[in-house]
């Protein structure tokens, strides 16, 4: 049936832009014997983390590889998505299809076996929807998971013998599932599985692209249905590829047709324990918050109402440092650059989770998360600039310029050396994964000639503003600090400091850690946007607590302490990595464990200039606000 005879006599006319936009939005509806190509991507394994083309190993090749276009995300994750020999007709079912016939030699036969060994997955996509092998549960539930791609082979042994075998998978039982509209008759594709089998087909006399197998004829109705004659990967070894195609109706619509791929990990999520973490950090806040405000009400109260000079002198506490509370502190430029840089990494993640949450990132668009930050990072420099100005003429800074110039350049440079080694041990292993000349380009084009123009447009704007005035004067000459207890030591309280806001995310971490590391989809952004704004509210609140108790104890050495004391969670979290990796991973590599611990050092670099931005601005709205409410003569 084709679509033009749905309703031949019916009057209605459609208008040439209304056509076209109806030949937009039905682009995914199919009539029978429509043409399906399937396209194939990298392969990937858990491992080793090192991604590979799909034609490294000795696969069918169609005529002519041609790419798809990638994007700046997909890219910098290792796809590479190409054509393939596997072609469908749209609910028309076929029975083993002999794909191609190859001989291995001992370098092929090495490559498989390598790629077997470390348990390397064959990704292939259909209509824009991943290739899944559904696997059934061995718990009391015997519900169905579905695990992306299909194995190249599999390790084992002929019955008798103790040498293991490696066998590849060379014949593949696809099911294409679709959801039919029952006016139309036409149909959208909403799923694509596959099981996989390794077979050692056999044929009588010599191979020709017309002869028939033994072990599978469609003719004869012989299908197959196990791998009882698994095909052997040797030198020398014939393997001859071959595939069915089976297509099932389904009740999942189009648009929840990611519903499946989405809740891969359904079993590792324990939804209670996650939210009573949750509640557990708002109730600690807000304990921490209530008590702040009624001891500093207290206190502010009881100073004002001193009537002499003499009274207030014999005040302690936080009262007596105002005079040296906002003096500027040692190596105030590079906590200007922090600053800036950690407002640049807060506007990226805020912009960036608002749209995941609205779903304009859906794992369905491939790549876009990963292209969305970089954008988003390269045009907040504008704000980057901003802050960093504005602190630095508060600290009687002239210099904006060369300060700048350190904003724009010193985070990204240490990013971007540690990327180019990591990048040059990909491209050691000759992986797909290692980023291309022209990609490297493109990222160096967008940071020296968008962000970092944007900094300075946004340091100057700063800099033309007033200078923001202290709400106290300060002494010109530096108060003594007395000894402090040994729980207000600098480190002590600054490593304190960083439990709460890591307890706040170390959670959602794991599954995070898990999407990104064990190839799997990460797709609960609402619920972490919550976790977000409750690492604010963390950072925020356990700074000001800890500089209050500092400034209590009449030590005014606030500035880089604040900064530090939010910060020091990413150090919990890169050790929380560290945890992961020998726990959850099977990395054996010494290449992939440099991967790992390398992208995870870029991370935690990341977390704790966001993390000690937020308390900075916390701790600095704080003084500000105390200091601004005492009567001081």
């Amino acid at each position: 049936m084709s679509a033009a005879s749905i309703s031949p006599a019916s009057p209605l006319k459609i208008s040439p832009r209304s056509a076209r936009f109806l030949s937009h939005s039905c682009m995914h509806l199919r009539i029978c014997g429509d043409l399906l190509k399937v396209k194939v991507n990298k392969l990937t394994s858990t491992k080793t983390q090192l991604p590979y083309s799909y034609y490294s190993l000795p696969y069918c090749r169609p005529k002519h590889i041609v790419d798809s276009a990638e994007n700046l995300g997909e890219v910098l994750r290792g796809d590479r998505i190409e054509n393939s020999p596997y072609e469908f007709k749209m609910r028309e079912p076929q029975m083993c299809k002999v794909l191609c016939h190859e001989t291995l030699d001992a370098k092929t036969a090495k490559q498989l076996k390598e790629k077997i060994d470390d348990e390397y997955r064959v990704n292939m996509i259909l209509d824009n929807l991943p290739l899944v092998v559904p696997v059934r549960r061995t718990d009391l539930d015997s519900s169905i998971v579905y695990q992306h791609g299909f194995h190249v082979g599999l390790r084992g042994q002929y019955a008798g013998s103790k040498e293991e075998k490696r066998f590849i998978h060379n014949h593949l039982a696809f099911v294409v599932k679709y959801h039919r509209d029952p006016v139309t008759e036409l149909a959208r594709i909403v799923g694509f599985e596959v099981k996989p089998y390794s077979v050692k087909h056999s044929y009588d006399g010599k191979w020709s692209d017309n002869v028939r197998l033994t072990t599978c004829d469609p003719h004869a109705r012989k299908q197959v249905t196990n791998s009882e004659t698994p095909q052997e990967v040797e030198d020398k070894q014939e393997i001859i590829f071959t595939y069915d195609v089976d297509f099932e109706e389904s009740d999942v619509k189009w648009a929840s047709r990611w519903d499946t791929y989405l809740l891969m990990a359904d079993d590792q999520i324990h939804w209670f324990s996650i939210v009573n973490s949750l509640m557990i950090v708002l109730f600690l806040s807000g304990m921490v918050a209530m008590i702040m405000l009624r001891t500093l009400y207290r206190d502010i109260s009881k100073y004002n109402q001193l009537e002499t000079q003499e009274e207030a002198q014999e005040e302690t506490g936080w009262k007596l440092v105002h005079g040296d509370v906002f003096r500027p502190p040692i190596n105030s430029d590079l906590l200007c650059v922090y600053v800036g840089t950690g407002v640049q990494f807060f506007g990226m993640i805020l912009v960036t989770m608002i749209f995941a949450a609205l779903g304009f990132l859906s794992p369905s668009n491939r790549g876009g998360l990963m292209t969305a930050m970089l954008l988003l990072w390269v045009f907040m420099g504008l704000f980057a600039g901003y802050a960093t100005a504005r602190l630095y003429k508060m600290f009687k800074g002239t210099e904006w310029k060369k300060i700048t110039l350190k904003t724009a350049l010193m985070f990204p440079a240490t990013v971007f050396a540690i990327f180019f080694v990591l990048n040059a041990l990909i491209w050691g292993e000759k992986s797909s994964g290692a980023v291309p000349f022209g990609t490297m380009f493109a990222l160096v084009f967008l940071w020296f000639c968008i962000s970092v123009p944007l900094v300075y447009v946004g340091a100057y704007i700063g800099f033309k503003k007033p200078a923001i005035e202290d709400p106290v004067k300060t002494n010109k000459i530096p108060r003594q600090i007395p000894e402090q207890a040994w729980y207000m030591n600098p480190v002590f309280s600054i490593l304190i400091g960083g439990i709460l806001p890591f307890g706040a995310v170390f959670i959602e971490l794991f599954f995070i850690l898990t999407s990104i590391w064990l190839h799997q989809f990460y797709y609960i952004f609402g619920f972490l946007f919550i976790v977000f704004v409750i690492l604010i509210i963390t950072c925020a609140e356990i700074t000001i607590v800890l500089c209050y108790f500092q400034l209590c104890s009449e030590d005014y050495l606030w500035w880089w302490r604040s900064y530090l004391t939010s910060g020091s969670s990413a150090l919990y979290l890169f050790l929380y990595a560290a945890f992961y990796f020998f726990t959850k991973l099977d990395i054996k590599k010494p290449v992939s464990g440099a991967l790992y611990f390398g992208y995870m050092l870029i991370g935690s670099y990341a977390f704790f200039v966001l993390t000690g931005t937020i308390g900075f601005y916390a701790c600095f709205w704080f003084t500000r606000l105390i200091y601004s409410s005492v009567k001081i003569d």
